[in-house]
């Protein structure tokens, strides 16, 4: 007979693992819009599914369970992010005959993605789950655990960074790139 903490988590396991499936694409698309690189991408999502399940006894409401996935693949990214870049010969050659190949991908304005690369990284993960995940100004707040009027103003502050970044972009190109 299964005790009531050993029920609980087999059920948070279920719920989170649902999530972690119907969410997965969005999760990698998340980690790819910080590190533009597929394979790091699909490593970050396979780490934060991995903590997620193991840490899943940590879930006190499984109301809040896809808010509490969100927040760790988010942490995943920034861990990534933060940890020295080791590249090999081979993973730069593979690189550079990539950059050759189109792929489909939902950020491929490279002007804008450059835009988005230059925000600090919560203000990039704002714009993104806001404008890219169609994420409510709530629930950034509770992905990110902060208040509502502060998502408000970052995003607004964001935005108009973009909106600068773009310009003066676009005005350097309108003049043949020599500004």
């Amino acid at each position: 007979m299964q005790g009531l903490s050993e029920r609980k988590r087999t059920s948070n396991e279920k719920v989170i693992e649902q999530i972690i499936l119907e969410q997965y694409n969005q999760y990698y698309q998340l980690a790819y819009s910080y590190v533009h690189n597929e394979a790091d991408a699909g490593d970050i999502v396979q780490s934060g599914a991995y903590k997620a399940l193991r840490s899943s006894h940590t879930l006190r409401n499984p109301k809040y369970a896809k808010t509490w996935v969100h927040r760790i693949m988010l942490n995943e990214v920034f861990n990534h992010l933060s940890q020295p870049k080791l590249e090999s010969y081979e993973s730069l050659q593979e690189e550079r005959g990539n950059e050759s190949e189109h792929t489909q991908d939902s950020y491929s304005d490279i002007d804008l993605q450059r835009a988005l690369d230059a925000l600090p990284s919560q203000e990039k993960a704002i714009v993104i789950m806001r404008y890219f995940e169609d994420k409510k100004l709530d629930e950034i707040a509770d992905i990110l655990e902060i208040n509502v009027s502060t998502v408000k103003s970052k995003l607004y502050r964001s935005m108009e960074k973009l909106r600068v970044k773009l310009s003066d972009e676009s005005t350097a190109i309108g003049m043949g790139g020599l500004v």
